[in-house]
């Protein structure tokens, strides 16, 4: 089945992935990216505090082949439902403080998991590339 083209034009987060799939030391691209908003899906196991409450984010965590784990966020909402469908609830979180935020270890953030141009940091990369 055919997903149809999502308009990228008006996000510039989805912009900035498109421009680093261009050129991966683009600078410009990382500031943009940085300093945009994601979508970070609710976990099912997620509490109504954690829903609720503005200074945490419960972070959804995949498990993925190779026993990697990888939390997924998103540029918008059609990039959302073409990799999590079943997803209905999110928060909407500026990706700059989740990176500063992040844990150590080998925790993963993929960005826009099944787009044309997804974007997958270590959890160091995390940390040096987007917190700006």
């Amino acid at each position: 089945m055919e997903t149809p083209a999502h308009d990228r034009s008006n996000n510039p987060a989805a912009r900035a992935l498109d421009a680093l799939a261009r050129d991966t030391e683009n600078t410009d691209a990382l500031d943009t990216l940085a300093h945009s908003d994601v979508l970070v899906p609710v976990p099912d196991d997620a509490t109504d505090e954690d829903v609720t409450n503005p200074t945490t984010v419960a972070l959804p965590v995949l498990e993925q082949p190779g026993g990697a784990h990888v939390v997924p966020v998103f540029t918008s909402e059609p990039e959302m439902a073409d990799l999590l469908p079943e997803i209905d609830r999110y928060r909407l979180v500026p990706l700059a403080a989740l990176a500063a935020q992040w844990p150590s270890g080998e925790l993963s953030l993929s960005i826009d998991g099944a787009g044309d141009h997804p974007l997958t940091l270590t959890s160091e990369g995390v940390r040096t590339l987007l917190v700006r």
